[in-house]
């Protein structure tokens, strides 16, 4: 008889709350356990140090999915982070509990809820599509949806059709479409950690101190042809603006730690009102091991 699979669990916090130790404590408390990633930027190869990615130590404790397997030039997004997900989710053997890790608020609720379906294409509109030059299609994409074309990026034919596509089939806008959620309410094990602000802000600044020591400068000054989501992530521009001597290191480390709390108060306020996540208070001196027992407790894990 096939053993039932186990229902995934979610843990989320802001960045710096040290979601990756709590991740390994639980899966040294209820092995096997397999990590999915859920962090916009430790998807990326090379982004190691900037995306504070669990280390190849780390990551032979268990087996870890989603981490480092996007070259910095592909293009991603919480649609296509939810696919990879999923399709990943339905590889974890039955008996291991799926551990779904990460601070970024939509990729995580695109998983958790679902992205509404967005229409097929049409085969007529596309081709007329198709025999448009790429400035027209962007022009009309910006007139019907301002706020989708700021963030796609409209270099991308295949993006700027099929977003325009939408709007033009469905008379809506193609951004509000593709973020609206399938499920309202879904039924999830999710657990949100949650620091005291001045816990979290000498834990970020001592985060970032360790990327300067890790070498975090040389890592950007390796990275090619950054894609608009990878050139997104904290600390590429503070540090490109230190090679270029604009600013010295001591302002690009400030810099550095101003915008990742700054990223932080915002992941706090969207997962406030994330019903479907529960909220785990840390105090500033519990281990990861302490905090994973809890979590344990929280959901019977140790009864499945």
């Amino acid at each position: 008889m096939t053993s039932p699979r186990r229902a995934p669990l979610y843990l989320a916090g802001p960045t710096g709350c040290g979601k990756t130790a709590v991740s390994l404590a639980l899966a040294r408390l209820v092995a096997p356990v397999e990590i999915v990633n859920a962090d916009a930027y430790q998807i990326y190869r090379g982004l190691e140090i900037l995306s504070a990615a669990p280390g190849p130590e780390e990551q032979a404790l268990c087996p870890h999915h989603l981490f480092g397997t996007l070259d910095p030039g592909e293009e991603n997004d919480a649609a296509e982070h939810a696919r990879r997900t999923h399709a990943t989710l339905a590889t974890i053997p039955a008996e291991a509990l799926p551990l779904v890790v990460g601070g970024s608020g939509l990729y995580l609720k695109a998983i958790t809820h679902g992205l509404a379906p967005t229409p097929k294409g049409d085969p007529a509109l596309r081709a007329e599509l198709d025999a448009e030059p790429l400035e027209t299609l962007v022009a009309r994409y910006r007139e019907l949806d301002p706020a989708g074309a700021a963030v796609t990026n409209l270099l991308n034919r295949r993006y700027v059709t099929r977003n325009l596509e939408i709007c033009l089939l469905t008379g809506r806008l193609a951004s509000e479409l593709k973020s609206a959620w399938a499920e309202s309410a879904p039924q999830i094990r999710a657990v949100y950690l949650q620091r005291d602000r001045a816990d979290l802000d000498a834990r970020i600044a001592r985060r970032t101190a360790m990327m300067f020591d890790a070498g975090v400068v040389g890592e950007v000054e390796r990275l090619k042809d950054l894609s608009p989501t990878a050139a997104k992530a904290i600390g590429i521009r503070e540090i490109e603006a230190l090679r270029r001597g604009e600013i010295d290191e001591a302002t690009c480390r400030e810099a550095i730690r101003l915008a990742t709390r700054q990223y932080a108060k915002r992941q706090e306020n969207w997962f406030r009102r994330e019903t479907a996540f529960v909220p785990l208070p840390l105090p500033a001196d519990e281990p990861p091991d302490t905090t994973a027992a809890r979590i344990v407790a929280l959901f019977s894990l140790d009864k499945e």
